[in-house]
Protein backbone atom coordinates (compact mmCIF):
# COMPACT_ATOMS: atom_id res chain seq x y z
CA UNK A 1 0.00 0.00 0.00
CA UNK A 2 1.23 3.22 -1.33
CA UNK A 3 2.04 5.61 1.93
CA UNK A 4 -0.05 8.23 1.75
CA UNK A 5 -0.18 11.91 3.63
CA UNK A 6 -3.17 13.70 5.24
CA UNK A 7 -3.77 17.18 4.85
CA UNK A 8 -5.80 19.61 6.82
CA UNK A 9 -9.19 20.13 6.02
CA UNK A 10 -10.43 23.52 5.16
CA UNK A 11 -14.15 23.78 6.33
CA UNK A 12 -15.23 25.69 3.90
CA UNK A 13 -18.79 26.49 2.87
CA UNK A 14 -20.68 24.39 0.85
CA UNK A 15 -21.60 20.50 1.78
CA UNK A 16 -18.74 19.41 -0.34
CA UNK A 17 -15.96 21.60 1.27
CA UNK A 18 -15.45 19.71 4.33
CA UNK A 19 -14.29 17.49 2.19
CA UNK A 20 -11.89 19.42 0.55
CA UNK A 21 -8.03 20.01 1.50
CA UNK A 22 -6.95 23.31 2.24
CA UNK A 23 -4.37 24.28 -0.02
CA UNK A 24 -3.71 27.56 -1.11
CA UNK A 25 -0.91 29.04 -3.75
CA UNK A 26 2.22 29.50 -2.60
CA UNK A 27 4.48 30.40 -5.68
CA UNK A 28 4.30 30.31 -9.28
CA UNK A 29 6.98 31.37 -11.90
CA UNK A 30 7.28 33.74 -14.62
CA UNK A 31 9.97 34.48 -16.87
CA UNK A 32 11.16 38.22 -17.36
CA UNK A 33 13.80 39.19 -20.58
CA UNK A 34 15.17 42.26 -18.31
CA UNK A 35 16.19 42.11 -14.83
CA UNK A 36 16.00 45.79 -14.49
CA UNK A 37 12.68 47.09 -16.12
CA UNK A 38 10.54 43.77 -14.82
CA UNK A 39 11.69 44.23 -11.33
CA UNK A 40 10.73 48.44 -11.22
CA UNK A 41 7.33 46.95 -12.75
CA UNK A 42 6.57 44.34 -10.16
CA UNK A 43 7.76 46.61 -7.64
CA UNK A 44 6.41 49.81 -8.54
CA UNK A 45 2.85 48.89 -10.40
CA UNK A 46 2.16 45.91 -8.10
CA UNK A 47 3.85 46.50 -4.95
CA UNK A 48 5.70 43.37 -4.94
CA UNK A 49 8.57 42.89 -2.45
CA UNK A 50 12.18 41.95 -4.11
CA UNK A 51 14.21 39.40 -3.09
CA UNK A 52 17.29 38.31 -4.51
CA UNK A 53 17.86 35.20 -5.39
CA UNK A 54 21.24 33.83 -6.91
CA UNK A 55 21.90 36.17 -10.89
CA UNK A 56 18.21 37.38 -10.41
CA UNK A 57 14.89 38.05 -8.36
CA UNK A 58 11.48 36.84 -6.84
CA UNK A 59 8.42 39.00 -6.47
CA UNK A 60 6.84 38.47 -3.39
CA UNK A 61 3.11 39.88 -2.51
CA UNK A 62 2.20 38.76 1.15
CA UNK A 63 2.34 34.79 1.39
CA UNK A 64 2.17 34.65 -2.25
CA UNK A 65 5.55 34.33 -3.98
CA UNK A 66 6.49 34.28 -8.00
CA UNK A 67 9.74 33.23 -8.85
CA UNK A 68 11.35 34.37 -11.65
CA UNK A 69 13.58 33.02 -14.63
CA UNK A 70 15.00 35.34 -16.40
CA UNK A 71 18.76 35.92 -18.10
CA UNK A 72 21.17 34.22 -16.25
CA UNK A 73 18.62 32.79 -13.73
CA UNK A 74 16.62 29.43 -14.57
CA UNK A 75 14.93 27.16 -11.77
CA UNK A 76 15.42 23.66 -11.43
CA UNK A 77 13.44 21.34 -11.78
CA UNK A 78 10.74 23.45 -14.60
CA UNK A 79 7.91 22.48 -16.03
CA UNK A 80 8.63 20.46 -19.38
CA UNK A 81 7.62 23.21 -21.47
CA UNK A 82 8.97 26.10 -19.48
CA UNK A 83 7.10 29.40 -19.67
CA UNK A 84 8.37 32.02 -22.00
CA UNK A 85 8.76 35.87 -21.50
CA UNK A 86 5.15 37.41 -21.77
CA UNK A 87 3.80 33.70 -21.41
CA UNK A 88 1.95 34.54 -18.08
CA UNK A 89 -1.19 35.32 -17.28
CA UNK A 90 -1.70 37.01 -13.65
CA UNK A 91 -4.61 38.17 -11.54
CA UNK A 92 -3.91 40.13 -8.26
CA UNK A 93 -6.55 41.33 -6.12
CA UNK A 94 -6.89 44.53 -5.91
CA UNK A 95 -8.14 46.36 -2.10
CA UNK A 96 -9.22 49.25 -3.38
CA UNK A 97 -12.05 50.20 -5.98
CA UNK A 98 -11.68 49.78 -9.53
CA UNK A 99 -11.64 53.00 -10.06
CA UNK A 100 -8.55 53.64 -7.51
CA UNK A 101 -6.70 50.33 -9.53
CA UNK A 102 -7.05 52.54 -12.87
CA UNK A 103 -6.45 55.52 -11.40
CA UNK A 104 -2.87 53.86 -9.74
CA UNK A 105 -2.15 52.04 -13.32
CA UNK A 106 -2.58 55.70 -14.95
CA UNK A 107 -0.33 57.23 -12.39
CA UNK A 108 2.42 54.43 -13.36
CA UNK A 109 1.96 55.06 -16.98
CA UNK A 110 0.53 51.55 -17.59
CA UNK A 111 -2.32 51.39 -19.97
CA UNK A 112 -5.50 49.75 -19.58
CA UNK A 113 -6.20 47.02 -21.95
CA UNK A 114 -9.58 46.17 -21.29
CA UNK A 115 -12.36 46.79 -18.33
CA UNK A 116 -13.74 47.35 -16.29
CA UNK A 117 -15.23 43.99 -16.54
CA UNK A 118 -17.36 42.03 -14.84
CA UNK A 119 -14.91 38.61 -13.78
CA UNK A 120 -15.34 35.11 -11.49
CA UNK A 121 -12.71 34.62 -9.71
CA UNK A 122 -11.53 33.20 -6.27
CA UNK A 123 -14.04 35.05 -3.95
CA UNK A 124 -16.82 35.38 -6.88
CA UNK A 125 -18.31 37.41 -9.02
CA UNK A 126 -15.55 40.50 -9.10
CA UNK A 127 -14.69 43.50 -11.43
CA UNK A 128 -11.16 43.97 -13.65
CA UNK A 129 -9.05 46.09 -15.32
CA UNK A 130 -6.26 44.26 -17.81
CA UNK A 131 -3.01 45.36 -18.68
CA UNK A 132 -0.01 44.22 -19.42
CA UNK A 133 3.73 43.61 -17.90
CA UNK A 134 6.99 45.22 -19.43
CA UNK A 135 7.12 41.46 -21.53
CA UNK A 136 3.51 41.44 -22.47
CA UNK A 137 2.08 39.12 -20.25
CA UNK A 138 -1.63 39.74 -19.10
CA UNK A 139 -2.16 41.05 -16.12
CA UNK A 140 -5.66 41.69 -13.80
CA UNK A 141 -6.57 43.51 -10.89
CA UNK A 142 -9.45 42.26 -10.13
CA UNK A 143 -11.66 44.04 -7.05
CA UNK A 144 -14.61 42.25 -5.07
CA UNK A 145 -17.31 44.64 -3.57
CA UNK A 146 -18.62 41.63 -1.20
CA UNK A 147 -14.98 40.54 0.22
Amino acid sequence: MADTQTLPIDAGTGPDEALRPAIHLDHCVIHVSDWDRSTAFYRDVLGAEVIPVGRGFAYRFGGVQLNVHGPGQIGEPRAEKPVMPGNSDLCFRWSGSIDSAMAHLAAQGVPVELGPVTRNGAAGEGTSVYFRDPDGSLMEFITYTSV
